[in-house]
């Protein structure tokens, strides 16, 4: 893991004329994590926002909080000219306090997103391909009318019969 984190920290890569650069998430991160995970909550076009107080809510709160302390806690952070500007973690989550893409307690749920101002750039496809290397199986939730979920189905994620509950089983190594 020392290698491949090492690797990813220095990992730079040009997505049209923007530099970005991941590295590993830490703890010091969950503030920022916290915005993206405000950020990844879908509101369909024409509702009001969300109040930011939803972030307070446990069954909300529960995908940032602690964040980097719990085993199996992954994510990536992207950074343009040294700032970050998107993210995406893993957190697996216990039968009796499941996430909204439960599927099972080994099974890690992924969180993402990316600041408007540099969506569309390649930057969440990146982020989420990254962290998912060598991941065996990973679920989400995602409403049916968000834009984003054609960058998960692009991904290899399927939709599960619930309609919500997305899942992405590890595919063959690439060539």
């Amino acid at each position: 893991m020392g290698k491949r984190k090492e690797a990813l920290t220095r990992l730079l890569r040009t997505i049209g004329d923007v530099n970005s650069e991941l590295r590993q998430a830490t703890p010091s991160d969950e503030p920022f994590l916290r915005e993206m995970l405000y950020l990844a909550l879908f509101v369909p076009p024409g509702e009001a926002p969300l109040p930011r107080s939803v972030l307070s809510n446990p069954a909300i709160g529960r995908y940032v909080d602690g964040w980097g302390t719990r085993s199996g806690d992954s994510g990536l952070i992207a950074l343009v000219n040294g700032v970050p500007v998107g993210a995406a973690w893993l957190r697996c989550f216990p039968a009796s306090e499941p996430g909204y893409g439960f599927v099972n307690e080994e099974t890690p749920e992924l969180s993402a997103a990316v600041l408007p101002t540099h969506r569309a750039k390649g930057i969440g496809s990146r982020l989420v391909d990254q962290l998912l290397q060598g991941v065996d199986a990973t679920s989400l939730s995602c409403d049916p009318a968000n834009p984003a979920r054609r960058l998960y189905i692009r991904l290899g994620f399927k939709p599960l019969p619930d309609g919500r509950t997305m899942l992405r089983m590890k595919s063959p190594p690439r060539i």
